[in-house]
């Protein structure tokens, strides 16, 4: 943004609470672009006892991943990754817990992890490509993104076991 979404003044940076953000120049405005990141869930799913990996249409051939996508408005994070799996898999999702919240910097995202089960066919959305099912034991965490919910569930996993 180089302009302020409310007066069409310029954006200046400023320094503020020891951080830098975008400002109007105009001083009766008081308009701060904070930049804040967006909140996103991530589904660990489980499926008739193995994890369920997608590969959005967009990404290369042998990259797979978490089903994911933003929280809506009006809408809570566990209502969010239910709607994220019914659309992307065409199946109702059971959240089992929580695996954690991760900042991903890259993305200027808030990832808010679940592990959830799925039961019946799953039936691809637009947005996929394909999903393969991966036992627990060889499913192998990424160092990035959702890759560290991977991980922690993991460790869980682990330790209960």
């Amino acid at each position: 943004m180089k302009y302020c979404p409310q007066c069409a003044h310029r954006l200046i940076t400023v320094r503020l609470e020891g951080r830098e953000y975008l400002a109007c120049e105009w001083e009766k405005c008081n308009y701060v672009f904070y930049d804040n990141p967006l909140p996103v869930v991530a589904a660990l799913v489980e499926h008739e006892g193995q994890i369920l990996l997608a590969r959005n249409q967009a990404w290369p051939a042998k990259m797979f991943g978490l089903i994911t996508g933003f929280v809506e408005k009006k809408e809570t994070p566990e209502e969010a990754v239910s709607r994220e799996v019914k659309e992307e898999l065409g199946m109702d999702a059971d959240i089992v817990s929580l695996i954690g919240i991760y900042p991903f910097f890259e993305r200027n995202e808030l990832i808010i992890a679940y592990h959830v089960r799925t039961c019946g066919n799953p039936v691809l959305g637009e947005e996929l490509a394909e999903i393969k099912l991966v036992p627990p034991e060889k499913l192998k965490p990424w160092a990035f993104g959702t890759g560290f919910a991977v991980q922690d569930w993991l460790n869980r996993r682990t330790v209960q076991e």
